[in-house]
């Protein structure tokens, strides 16, 4: 302790000299990431840390947090370009919005103010985009894409061809043999199912229709073939519309950063980042769900995983809700995340190079039960946060980028909604989780459902698209545990902590594989 004092002091007398003023947490805080560090080093690294504050421009000479932490990324990626950073957390209110521009047949930038409570149109604009996301890679498939020709002949003259109808096609006409509508299954009158695109509406006669892989809700995109006559199209074959690996989607896109964050370019394509993925084959990501931590099991178990991780630190650690019990009172929560920071108190490894990822659930205080949902507070996490300082709360969902991967994170009770909603229930039970993956990557968002089973803010209902497909969806769902991966996107749920005798996962981005892991029953550290 008497080195960290003597070393808050060095920090305030080389911050005076430079012009700056450095609060006592703050100078603590610089103390702590200096301290493992030779004395030699430590002198350097203040002179650089110095260095990078004079060029930040700061508006007063008092030295704030977030400065320091910039600092202090900046020098962790040395060797990578402006903007590039190894890891970092995208809150979902600041995911970019894109629009499709069917005359140049791009997506381009929306870069208009949004807010929680829109204008009404939003109401029709949110499904309207959706659609056209949908409808612009459904064209490009080749069973809907025009037959090339070659030397006057069809290059693939072998494979059947289908045509797109529009609702207002099917409505000007009295009957049709082959038809194949994309659009938004809803039901506008009781007991009855229509299929909905921004030209109209068409009834649909599901008595002999075969269901495709996934679960059909009320308010996802389903492309419906069969025949149409006296106003009603009989379904033949329901199925999504289909899935376009991420490679295929963003060359609509441009250059831009379409997943979030700082970066103006989109960091999937950096080599160095590529290369940092490639060599660092230790690091990995924990993921846990349904973490009570009113539960003093689950405290005891947390402290268990904190002291087995501490000579080895992963990258971060997502905790998941919900955090306490619904019917609790919400400042009992303060103490809960007190207490877990006192957890780490010994771990000082695990403080400093992990990050505390806290990801809400719908029973969380004190955001309404609508997506995207916002963090905890920060007055209920002050402790938390000091205790340890690489904490992040995030957002329900958040995105995740690690080096040039793709992460989304999510905590709801998903398959049970799809499951109470769903039309038609998958007869193969045993793959359940190839349904449930088929359906959110196909219908490239996170609650292809209806607003009613899972409100949505209208003005941010691009934070839940899943287009381009990223590298790995996690689901913290309270069901049993799955991974499943399609088209090169791997849907992960994580199970529940609390149900599943304390099991969570462990991603490993240098061989994208996923481990199972489990806190033992007798596992005793002290």
């Amino acid at each position: 302790m008497d080195e960290l004092a003597h070393l808050r002091k060095r920090i305030t007398t080389s911050f005076k000299l430079c012009g700056f003023l450095i609060r006592s947490e703050n100078s603590t805080y610089l103390a702590e990431q200096l301290l493992p560090f030779e004395p030699t080093e430590r002198e350097k690294w203040m002179t650089i840390i110095t260095e990078n504050l004079q060029g930040q421009k700061l508006a007063t000479p008092h030295v704030e947090r977030d400065a320091l932490e910039k600092a202090i990324n900046e020098l962790n990626r040395v060797g990578l370009d402006e903007g590039e950073t190894i890891f970092s957390l995208i809150n979902a209110f600041t995911v970019p919005r894109y629009r499709y521009n069917t005359r140049i047949k791009k997506f381009e930038l929306d870069s208009q103010p949004r807010r929680l409570l829109p204008q009404p149109r939003m109401k029709s604009d949110y499904m309207q985009q959706r659609y056209a996301m949908l409808l612009q890679k459904t064209l490009r498939h080749d069973l809907f894409a025009p037959a090339v020709i070659q030397d006057g002949v069809a290059a693939d003259a072998q494979t059947k061809k289908f045509k797109l109808q529009f609702a207002e096609n099917l409505l000007a006409t009295s009957n049709l043999k082959e038809a194949v509508v994309l659009g938004l299954l809803t039901q506008l009158k009781e007991g009855k199912f229509f299929v909905e695109d921004p030209t109209g509406c068409v009834q649909l006669d599901l008595s002999g229709a075969r269901f495709h892989a996934g679960f059909f809700c009320e308010g996802c995109f389903v492309l419906a073939e069969g025949s149409y006559a006296n106003g009603v199209l009989k379904v033949d074959g329901l199925g999504f519309p289909p899935a376009e690996p991420a490679s295929s989607s963003r060359a609509f896109f441009g250059t831009g950063n379409t997943w979030g964050g700082e970066p103006a370019k989109l960091l999937k394509y950096s080599p160095r980042l590529q290369e940092v993925e490639r060599t660092n084959t230790e690091t990995t990501i924990v993921f846990l769900s349904d973490v009570r931590l009113d539960l003093p099991i689950v405290m005891e178990k947390l402290r268990q995983l904190f002291v087995g991780y501490d000579s080895c630190p992963p990258q971060a650690i997502v905790l998941m809700g919900p955090f306490t019990a619904s019917t609790r009172n919400h400042h009992e929560l303060r103490q809960h995340l007190d207490a877990l920071g006192a957890l780490a108190a010994g771990c000082e490894q695990l403080r400093k190079q992990t990050d505390l990822i806290l990801v809400p659930s719908a029973e969380d205080p004190t955001a309404p039960n609508i997506l995207p949902r916002a963090p905890l507070p920060e007055c209920l996490a002050a402790g938390l946060l000091k205790a340890w300082p690489r904490t992040q709360l995030a957002t329900n969902p958040c995105r995740l980028q690690y080096c040039t991967q793709q992460i989304v994170v999510c905590r709801l009770d998903l398959m049970a909604k799809f499951c109470r909603n769903t039309l038609h229930f998958p007869p193969d039970t045993t793959h359940i989780e190839q349904h449930f993956a088929r359906t959110l990557v196909c219908q490239g968002h996170l609650v292809p459902i209806h607003p009613i089973a899972m409100p949505v803010h209208w003005d941010y209902d691009p934070a839940l698209w899943l287009y381009p497909l990223p590298d790995l969806i996690v689901m913290g769902d309270s069901c049993q545990s799955f991974a499943s991966t399609q088209h090169d996107c791997t849907v992960l749920n994580t199970g529940s902590f609390v149900k599943s005798k304390f099991a969570f996962k462990v991603y490993i981005p240098a061989t994208r594989t996923i481990e199972d892991s489990e806190i033992p029953g007798d596992m005793d550290m002290e």
